[in-house]
């Protein structure tokens, strides 16, 4: 499982309210809140521009006019984009390097602040985001101040699968295994009917060294997409790989294995007769079910039905790569 929240740069908003309508609008904003609107502009566009000093010192000028930030709760905003431009600056390689490492504390002290101060819910969960990815493994590795962040963020989307995800990912680096696949499930369960959620579970199980709950949970992730062949021929390779690789298994486990991959190839190329990679790892799965045959005839059978895939999968290639296909 790979789920993460990003934490990709982020292009600067845009102001709202022009500079030239704040500055003739003395009747409805003071001096104060003109001077921040400029101030975010330039900082703006110096974000833009990936200078992030000079940003980063705007940005600081419009948080010092607490009032203007109450009147217009969009400059609110600023917390965020100071807490990233501190962000930028922070090099994880220089760790240990006084000027370098309060870069990153002013970057969390404003995120916390930008999570806190945005009444925008888009806004406040993306805070809550690099707040997170912030005590995250490559900077502050501090997941018991990371764990109450993603609580906070499952509070704000209590449906969104995701989001049980990345806390599950923090518990289960921890080794709080039982707490990652609670979470696990709890996205099954805020949204069933999503094969995502399966596949998640799946790529947890599969880590956990857990084989029938990896191909329980493809298999329905399958179950609720049947015209898709992706989900058939992903539990296929699950196969493939665990008859290739456990040399535990037995000789009747593995020729078990085998056979269902190929069931599940079968389903898939039913649904799309030129799914390459379908084609492919049936092919292989052909010559692993021949190195399990004793007879010779039917291990030049097998191998001549594979060596048929493997011929269309070359000749589909080569039409591709001419422009033919």
């Amino acid at each position: 499982m790979t789920i993460r929240f990003r934490a990709a740069s982020v292009a600067p908003i845009a102001l709202v309210v022009g500079l030239s309508v704040a500055a003739g609008a003395c009747g409805k904003y003071s001096l104060g809140t003109v001077k921040a609107f400029k101030a975010f502009k330039d900082g703006n566009q110096f974000y833009s521009q990936k200078d992030f000093k000079r940003a980063a010192e705007s940005y600081e000028e419009v948080i010092q006019h607490e009032d203007a930030i109450q009147a217009e709760p969009k400059l609110a905003t600023a917390y965020f984009f100071l807490g990233h431009s501190y962000d930028q600056m922070y090099k994880p390689v220089k760790a240990g390097d006084a000027t370098n490492d309060a870069y990153l504390q002013k970057a969390i002290e404003n995120y916390t602040k930008a999570a806190e101060k945005n009444t925008d819910p888009k806004w406040k969960k993306v805070s809550l985001e690099y707040l997170a990815a912030a005590y995250g493994s490559d900077k502050l590795n501090d997941p018991t101040k990371a764990e109450p962040v993603y609580k906070q963020i499952i509070d704000l989307e209590p449906n969104e699968p995701a989001n049980y995800a990345a806390l599950a990912k923090l518990y289960e680096e921890a080794g709080r295994y039982d707490d990652a696949e609670a979470q696990l499930q709890k996205a099954q369960q805020a949204k069933p009917n999503d094969p995502s959620v399966y596949t998640n579970l799946a790529s947890y199980y599969n880590r956990q060294g857990d084989f029938p709950k990896t191909i329980d949970s493809l298999e329905k992730a399958a179950d609720l997409n049947p015209k898709d062949p992706e989900g058939y021929h992903r539990i296929a390779v699950f196969y493939w790989d665990k008859a290739n690789k456990d040399f535990r298994l037995s000789l009747n486990d593995k020729r078990d294995y085998i056979m269902k991959g190929l069931a599940m190839e079968d389903k898939a190329l039913g649904l799309n007769p030129d799914y390459v990679e379908a084609m492919t790892y049936k092919n292989i799965l052909l010559r692993l079910q021949a190195n399990t045959e004793k007879d010779p005839n039917k291990q030049k059978d097998l191998i001549n039905e594979a060596d048929k895939l493997r011929n269309k999968v070359m000749d589909m290639q080569k039409k591709k790569q001419t422009g033919k296909g």
